[in-house]
């Protein structure tokens, strides 16, 4: 299934990385570019069974566009049920500046939901030129940055973890 495709990422983790049996994830997708994203959620799902989370400890709902992807995560990491929220979605460059403001809020918008929540918040946006070039990343040539950013969400709430297993943070509640 090459909408599933793993990418060759030459930054990938060294070790196995494994989710913690009791970890909570949740995935926003964005319906807008839909054969794009459905494939980035088909990835991240993957990427999340693959690496022991069970289906019930994955969240998914989906928005409109990805205009709409900061205010979902917002609710969904201020919701104390998740140790990390991935936001999917695919900005696909037209002929107008609409790309330019969409991709820039949508990017500004899931940071500043990450640092004011205190909760991983991945981006899993692409902001790419044409349609080609979204699904050599949604499991073409570029493998899958839905299944990295699940990935990617699995790493940061082991590093969590690992800062209140050594005293530097406490547990958030």
């Amino acid at each position: 299934d090459r909408g599933a495709a793993v990418s060759e990422d030459p930054n990938r983790p060294e070790v196995d990385v494994r989710a913690p049996g009791d970890a909570r994830f949740a995935i926003v997708w964005s319906r807008f570019n839909k054969a794009v994203v459905q494939k980035l959620l088909d990835g991240a799902l993957k990427c999340f069974e693959e690496r022991g989370a069970p289906a019930e400890s994955v969240y998914v709902v989906e928005v409109p566009g990805a205009w709409e992807l900061p205010y979902a995560a917002k609710k969904l990491a201020t919701s104390d049920r998740f140790d990390a929220v991935v936001a999917l979605g695919a900005i696909i460059r037209g002929g107008t500046p609409h790309f330019d403001y969409v991709s820039e809020g949508t990017a500004l918008g899931l940071g500043g939901v990450s640092l004011d929540a205190g909760i991983p918040v991945v981006f899993g946006v692409l902001t790419t030129d044409d349609h080609e070039q979204a699904l050599a990343r949604a499991g073409g040539d570029h493998g899958n940055k839905g299944y990295d950013a699940a990935l990617t969400a699995i790493e940061m709430t082991l590093f969590d973890r690992k800062l209140v297993h050594d005293g530097i943070s406490t547990k958030r509640t």
